[in-house]
């Protein structure tokens, strides 16, 4: 007789900080490995196992992520009170903000989904130190109209070969960007952030490993007039031969909305 399995789709927010991002590895401090060893206090007697909606990088952040508990034998019977409890044993930097129940044909990774990615930042100053997990410091002034601009270079079905790191010969380099916008930052305050910071908005439905970073480390180097937006067009053209080696910080980078369709 096949064992009964139950599912869930958990909605969390974390600081990414003091992780060695999402994914389990072994001697590091991830967020799956948290989630995980948490579980397995929350409920000891279950077999369980999760999966995430998808990876983020050392130090990157997310106020609306989520992943899938498959729970063998026995449902949750109280929704409500297993967020609480799971909660309550959560570190600090860790927070569930919703759990439902959702049925077998759910695949949280084959699931179409949006995201929204925001990389805050500031520039031309030296940041206090708390600053350091929310923005990431430039301290070289900035052309930020122009960066503005070319932010919007990015919208549309590009060759992005250019904005990942180690490029495997089956990745799908072609990919759609529904919207790149870079704005003033309402996203996080705080009275030790700088008077002014930036945030630059990123939604699509996928994206490669350091492609949001290449792409804000590309517009860094706009703001300080070492590229040029037809350098920007030309690296998004396919087969293109541009190098790009400036990958932005990972702790300015943070994943602000997740939606399923």
């Amino acid at each position: 007789m096949q064992t009964p399995r139950f599912y869930y789709l958990i909605h969390v927010q974390f600081l990414g900080f003091r992780f060695s991002g999402w994914q389990k590895q072994p001697n590091q401090k991830t967020v799956e490995g948290m989630l995980v060893k948490t579980l397995k206090f929350v409920l000891p007697n279950a077999k369980f196992k999760i999966l995430g909606a998808g990876r983020t990088d050392a130090k990157v952040s997310a106020l609306n992520t989520a992943f899938e508990l498959f729970l063998d034998k026995e449902p949750l019977n109280d929704l409500k009170e297993f967020m609480h409890d799971f909660n309550i044993n959560l570190p600090p930097d860790i927070r569930i903000i919703s759990i439902d129940q959702v049925t077998e044909n759910f695949n949280i990774i084959k699931e179409s989904k949006l995201k929204e990615y925001v990389y805050l930042f500031s520039f031309g100053q030296k940041n206090h130190p708390f600053c350091a997990p929310f923005l990431a410091n430039i301290i070289e002034d900035l052309n930020v109209d122009l960066m503005t601009d070319c932010a919007q270079l990015f919208v549309g079905t590009h060759d992005f070969s250019s904005y990942t790191a180690r490029l495997q010969p089956n990745t799908k380099v072609l990919r759609t960007i529904e919207s790149c916008e870079l704005k003033r930052n309402n996203i996080l305050e705080a009275n030790f952030f700088p008077e002014i910071s930036y945030a630059l908005h990123i939604t699509g439905a996928g994206f490669m490993r350091y492609q949001i970073r290449m792409i804000m480390g590309a517009l860094i180097q706009v703001g300080k007039g070492e590229l040029t937006a037809l350098d920007i067009k030309e690296s998004l053209k396919k087969e293109n031969t541009t190098v790009l080696t400036f990958v932005a910080p990972g702790s300015g980078l943070l994943l602000n909305d997740l939606k399923f369709k």
